[in-house]
């Protein structure tokens, strides 16, 4: 149901976390894939990791906030690995200051590379599938915190709720291509972004708000990333599944 064989999947933030996570996973159903990102050293570790269980990867390194870097590094994926038809949109950062003392340096670089980007890589590769007739499945890792609120969070919340609502759209526009657009809303997930905050008194007291009495693990996305990204959700467009261990449920 998950076999990936003869598909090509972009991870973007493939070098660390969730995105690492995700390009192991997907090399080891078949796919061939490329992991792109800022830091060459940590894709080049992600891709070792695959190549050495006998998977296929590649590395291009893309800057998911500019439109000529995206350009370039998936121009670049396609001669190496060939047509790219499986998207998983990862790459994201995080602000750090309420919205009243935020610059607005820091509110538009989380905005451009968590959804901004986001936009840019889905349109470069449905433009690819549109124009070889070719079908395509793009996953957008959105966030619970694009459903639900938190304090401090104002960029990254409102990046992901856009996202979330972009997952649609490009839904509705690309299904007539065979493109489709779905997104995974992880909670609180343990990742290299993460792992300090729950650590902290404020960590711990958010624990306590989840349903589950848990944090996640990159392992709770594999499934619904794998369904998203094959075959096994083929009638799924549009949709995004939240992954929070109860939380947005908001029963607590």
């Amino acid at each position: 149901m998950f076999d990936l064989t003869a598909h090509t999947a972009l991870v973007t933030g493939g070098g660390s976390g969730i995105g690492k996570h995700f390009a192991q996973i997907l090399a080891r159903h078949g796919a061939t894939v490329v992991v792109a990102g800022r830091r060459r050293d940590k894709l080049e570790a992600t891709a070792e990791s695959i190549r050495d269980k006998g998977g296929k990867a590649f590395v291009v390194e893309m800057d998911v906030a500019q439109e000529s870097s995206v350009a370039a590094a998936i121009e670049t994926a396609q001669q190496a690995a060939g047509t790219i038809d499986i998207l998983i949109n990862n790459a994201g950062i995080v602000g750090t200051q309420s919205a009243l003392d935020m610059p607005e340096e820091e509110w538009d670089a989380v905005m451009a590379t968590n959804l901004k980007g986001c936009w840019l890589c889905a349109r470069h590769i449905a433009r690819r599938l549109i124009a070889q007739q070719r079908r395509g499945n793009i996953v957008n890792v959105a966030s619970i915190l694009g459903m639900i609120t938190q304090k401090g969070t104002a960029p990254y919340s409102a990046a992901k709720a856009g996202l979330i609502h972009l997952t649609r759209v490009l839904a509705s526009e690309w299904v007539r291509h065979g493109i489709r657009v779905n997104a995974l809303a992880p909670g609180y997930i343990v990742s290299d972004m993460a792992e300090g905050f729950f650590a902290t008194p404020r960590g711990a007291k958010v624990i306590q708000l989840i349903p589950q009495r848990r944090v996640g693990t990159v392992e709770d996305l594999t499934v619904p990333m794998l369904m998203l990204a094959s075959d096994a959700s083929a009638y799924m467009t549009g949709a995004t599944i939240p992954i929070d261990g109860g939380l947005s449920l908001g029963n607590y």
